[in-house]
């Protein structure tokens, strides 16, 4: 198979795999938690003490439900801290799980996220892993396990971007494609691997 051809099927793969994933970092981006936190006198304070936490959480869970009362999404945590100079949330050993109409999940995990105060963008570092186990479509059709792996994933949310600058696992089925960059454009609908880029594609 030609590069051209293994190249233009590797992004079909992207193309269907990747508006899970923005739903999954989305889930992410609208967890956050500071409007519902209890506010304090923001009294002036020294510049040290402005950049330390204001609060944190320990063995969290938050879930969100729709205007019908079903379950959207979970997010769990090890440990988060929220940061009220920069407006950041980092949390540690995040677990996402989402949920679409039909009921099927998309997990994310990694060893570290950070989201921005207003949901706009979201960071995973470390171990970062999206798997969507093998699924009926509404026409019946199987579709394949589909998991993008990687040590780090940048989303915009509100442009629905997603990119990495490193090395990037794309994973259909039992096909592999690798590349050392990575960039996504959900409204154009144009993903590129740049790089040492690589696919392998099994007999069927």
């Amino acid at each position: 198979m030609n590069r051209a051809r293994l190249w233009r099927r590797g992004m079909d793969h992207a193309s269907a795999w990747l508006p899970a994933l923005m739903m999954v970092l989305f889930a992410l981006a609208t967890w956050w938690l500071v409007r519902s936190a209890p506010q304090y006198d923001t009294a002036p304070a020294s510049a040290a003490a402005s950049r330390d936490p204001d609060y944190f959480m320990r063995q969290f869970s938050v879930r969100t439900f729709d205007p019908s009362g079903r379950l959207k999404s979970e997010v769990i945590g090890a440990e988060g801290h929220h940061y009220p100079a920069t407006d950041l949330l980092q949390v540690q050993k995040p677990r996402i799980r989402s949920l679409d109409e039909q009921g099927r999940p998309t997990v994310a995990t990694a060893d570290r996220a950070v989201a921005k105060g207003d949901g706009s963008e979201v960071e995973l570092f470390g171990n970062a892993r999206v798997v969507r186990d093998e699924a009926p479509r509404p026409d019946g059709a199987p579709t394949p396990r589909l998991e993008f792996i990687g040590d780090y994933l940048h989303t915009f949310v509100d442009d629905k971007r997603v990119q990495s600058d490193k090395p990037v696992e794309l994973r259909r089925g039992r096909d592999v494609f690798t590349g050392d960059a990575f960039s996504y454009d959900e409204r154009s609908g144009v993903g590129e691997l740049t790089g040492r880029v690589r696919g392998t594609l099994p007999p069927r």
